[in-house]
C-alpha cells in the first residue's frame, strides 16, 4: 500500500506534503514521496514530534544521511512541530513499484528511462526492455548493468543513436 493511500491526520497529511518538497539528491525532479522512500508518517500531538520512516532504494544508498538531513529540516521548520525522529527501515525492502505515477513522470522529466513493473518478479527482459526517454523507440539495447549510481543502467536506442540512463526495476 502506498503512503498517499494511507489515512492520514490533517498534521500528518501536511508533514506528507512538506516531504514533497525534499527531492532525491541523485534525482532533484522527485520528490522522497514520489519515490516511494517515505514508507509511513506519524504525528504524535502530545509530544509534538514527527516520526517518518524511511526505505531508502538500497542498502548501500549514499544518500540516506543528505535525504534524512533535508528531511529533518524541512518538517522541523513546520508550525506546532518540535521533534523529528527518522527511522530507516529495510525489514521490507523498496521496490522500483513504490514510485508513484506523478514520480515516473518526474524521472522521465531528468532524461531517465522509468522502470516496468515487476509486482516481485524480475527478470533480464524487465531490465533490458525499455523505451527510449529522447524518442520514445523501444528499439534499445543494455550496454550496462551499472551506471553512476545503483539504481541505474545504461542502454542505446538504436533509433535516435542516444546513449541513455535508466532507472532499474527492482
Amino acid at each position: 500500500m502506498a503512503i498517499q493511500e494511507i489515512k492520514h491526520s490533517n498534521k500528518e497529511k501536511e508533514i506528507l506534503k512538506t516531504l514533497q518538497t525534499v527531492k532525491d539528491p541523485e534525482i532533484p525532479t522527485i520528490s522522497v514521496v514520489e519515490l516511494g522512500i517515505i514508507t509511513d508518517v506519524k504525528f504524535d500531538e502530545a509530544a509534538k514530534q514527527a516520526n517518518i520512516t524511511m526505505t531508502p532504494t538500497f542498502t548501500g544508498c549514499p544518500a540516506i544521511d543528505y535525504m534524512k538531513q533535508q528531511i529533518h529540516d524541512s518538517v522541523s521548520k513546520m508550525t506546532n512541530i518540535e521533534n523529528v525522529h527518522i527511522v530507516v527501515d529495510f525489514s521490507v525492502p523498496w521496490t522500483s513499484d513504490r514510485i508513484t505515477e506523478e514520480g515516473h513522470k518526474r524521472i522521465k522529466e531528468f532524461g531517465l528511462a522509468t522502470p516496468k513493473k515487476v509486482n516481485g518478479k524480475l527478470d533480464m527482459d524487465k531490465i533490458q526492455d525499455v523505451h527510449c526517454p529522447n524518442c520514445g523507440s523501444e528499439e534499445t539495447t543494455l550496454n550496462s548493468m551499472f551506471g553512476p549510481t545503483l539504481c541505474r543502467s545504461v542502454h542505446m536506442c538504436f533509433e535516435c543513436k542516444e546513449t541513455f540512463e535508466a532507472f532499474k526495476p527492482v
